[in-house]
């Protein structure tokens, strides 16, 4: 009985690679291609410009700069469905080509995921659908790493929380069924958070859908097919159960990288000065590169997970290897071994480089934070609030960070922060912060501070259900912190950094309380060693089991679902065809977004696993706190107070 080899993300993204290939394949000629923004990184993933070249682009523009020219007749448009604002800037420049040019073009409209009803009848009511050829590109998760896969919208957690938009869940319920397909049904859905039961009803809906579909056609059926013998089960975080994490400033070396350059599809732009070692000068400190983030870098796929405070001591280590088998040269006596040194050349060279790019990143990292008074206030705050201090007695601290004029996103997150863990801030101290934002950067933020009321990120206590004893969070306004910090060990006093042996060394001290729900799941023995220490031993229960109690305190409903086959005796038949001896996977579905520390967290718990469990972790897109509160922050500007 082989064990289950997990899922094939280089198959996800070769089938993505060869069906976008295949759609400019089908044009035939030169052609251009104009593509919206947000695509361009997703697609950068698993297809190199080189390669569009090869199928005969000729040229690549941005739907959002409305620049397309006319130089070939045949003309490519890539864009996303389900946004409508996309749709008429494809259709308003389908209109000027026509306009302006004195040749006849020929239309290609791609839409990714899905083609909708909506982009349809904006192309239809603006008289060009039908000199257009309309198709679809069904591009769901892209693998980022070999256990991270994600939708890439970068927008679903505004969606979701301000906006309301259930798109993004409709999107992971598409995107989650091939692998039902493929793999088998999920045995066993679980999941905390009203999204992520939104999700698993759609997922539910989906697959009685297509059982019907597939009995009135009498083809072969897919989804009266049997659960999966690879797939141990799906759990489903709404991010909406935990807002406290992703305020919180990363500490892992990739969470700083993210908070400090942002990385977006494995890339971050960094300035050159910083990869060089020098100072930059007024022309260099425009100049820009992007450098590569991923596993393919051996050492920065060994600083990613650790906390930063570790990052100097690997580095040191990794230089000292690298020094050695460089000059191992001089003990080459031989031609073969100076033949063996040779070929390993490229690879030093390449370790130097990367080297190079680590060190420079570390020693930014090291003046923004270590060397900040700036950051380690905030930090202190941050660990104060999480921590269970008074909220009001870091607000001297807070005041004093806005006269400073440091950056609203900062300064929103520290309050959003203390919002979401103390059920909300006194009336009086919101008021006053809040006038103080308005007169230091501006009266247009009273639009943002409505934009994070609605995301339930900013509230003030009067009423909050949460201050009531016994008054569950799952009927009130968020989690309630304080009722599951304790319980649930989200706070250590100690962490070893160096040699961790809990996930809270991610931030230092803190547990992300996402990852302690996984936990709950997959780990039922150490989460019950200090929640309930002398309770019999319950690893070998399901769902949430013994933890339903402890979790009516978290935002949201708690669920655990069984998918059964319609065949009990197929189902059995294949279970002792394909065996159950290898590993099983975990999925683990964020909706909302996750951060790099909770993968890092998730890593960690993977690792614990390793003999019994593959853990693959999906999200709707990777997010941070500055992301969240540049969501709700008002673009204008109507001067300061």
């Amino acid at each position: 009985m082989a064990p289950h080899p997990g899922i094939d993300t280089d198959q996800i993204k070769e089938k993505a690679r060869k069906d976008l290939l295949d759609l400019l394949q089908g044009v035939r000629g030169k052609k251009n291609l104009v593509i919206e923004k947000s695509l361009a990184g997703p697609i950068g993933l698993f297809l190199k410009f080189s390669t569009l070249q090869d199928y005969g682009v000729d040229k690549v523009f941005f739907l959002e700069n409305n620049n397309v020219d006319v130089s070939q007749k045949n003309i490519i448009f890539l864009a996303r469905g389900e946004n409508a604002s996309q749709a008429i800037a494809v259709a308003d420049q389908i209109k000027r080509l026509q306009k302006d040019s004195s040749i006849e073009h020929d239309f290609s409209v791609v839409w990714v995921p899905r083609r909708t009803l909506v982009c349809n009848q904006i192309l239809e009511e603006a008289g060009v659908l039908g000199d257009s050829s309309v198709e679809e590109f069904p591009l769901h998760f892209i693998p980022l790493e070999q256990d991270v896969m994600s939708l890439a919208l970068d927008d679903s957690f505004s969606d979701l929380y301000l906006r309301k938009d259930p798109t993004a869940i409709f999107l992971a319920a598409q995107a989650l069924m091939p692998f039902q397909r493929k793999y088998g049904l999920f045995p066993r859905i679980i999941g905390k958070g009203d999204n992520a039961r939104r999700l698993m009803d759609l997922l539910f809906r989906m697959r009685s859908e297509a059982s019907a579909e597939e009995s009135t056609s009498n083809s072969p059926s897919a989804f009266g097919m049997i659960p999966s013998a690879s797939v141990e089960s799906l759990i489903i975080i709404d991010r909406e159960v935990d807002l406290a994490t992703p305020l919180l400033t990363q500490l892992t070396y990739e969470g700083l990288v993210d908070e400090i350059f942002g990385i977006e599809h494995n890339q971050a732009d960094i300035n050159t000065s910083i990869i060089a070692g020098t100072q930059p000068n007024s022309t260099q400190q425009s100049l820009k590169r992007k450098v590569q983030l991923d596993s393919s870098d051996k050492l920065y796929d060994q600083l990613r997970d650790t906390n930063f405070a570790t990052g100097s001591r690997l580095l040191n280590k990794f230089a000292k290897r690298l020094k050695s088998d460089y000059d191992s040269r001089h003990d080459a006596k031989s031609t073969s071994e100076l033949r063996d040194f040779v070929s390993k050349l490229p690879s030093y060279q390449s370790e130097q480089q990367s080297l190079k790019i680590q060190v420079g990143l570390a020693q930014e990292i090291e003046k923004q934070t270590l060397h900040s008074d700036t950051f380690s206030r905030v930090l202190e705050i941050q660990q104060n609030l999480i921590a269970g201090a008074d909220p009001s007695s870091q607000h001297d601290a807070i005041e004093e960070l806005i006269s400073r004029d440091i950056p609203l996103p900062t300064i929103l997150r520290l309050l959003c922060l203390e919002s979401t863990v103390a059920g909300g801030l006194r009336q009086k101290d919101l008021d006053s912060l809040k006038r103080q934002i308005l007169h230091a950067y501006g009266y247009q933020h009273l639009l943002t501070l409505s934009a994070l009321e609605k995301m339930g990120l900013l509230q003030s206590r009067a009423g909050n259900p949460l201050l009531i004893p016994g008054v569950a969070a799952s009927s009130s306004g968020g989690t309630n912190y304080t009722a599951i910090r304790k319980p649930l060990r989200l706070i250590l006093d100690e962490v070893n950094e160096q040699d961790p042996d809990d996930i809270a060394y991610v931030y230092s001290m803190y547990a992300p309380l996402s990852v302690r729900l996984v936990q709950c799941i997959l780990q039922k023995s150490y989460i019950t060693s200090f929640t309930s220490p002398n309770a019999p031993n319950t690893s070998s229960s399901h769902g949430w089991t013994p933890f339903e109690d402890l979790l009516r305190n978290v935002k949201g409903e708690t669920f655990s679902r069984v998918q059964k086959g319609d065949n009990e005796a197929v189902v059995k038949a294949r279970h002792m065809l394909t065996g159950q001896g290898g590993k099983k996977t975990v999925l683990v579905m964020f909706l909302g977004g996750v951060t790099f520390t909770e993968i890092a967290a998730l890593r960690f718990v993977a690792k614990q696993e390793e003999g019994r469990r593959r853990i693959m972790i999906l999200t709707t897109g990777v997010i941070n706190g500055n992301g969240i509160v540049e969501g709700a922050r008002e673009k204008g500007d109507f001067g300061k107070g």
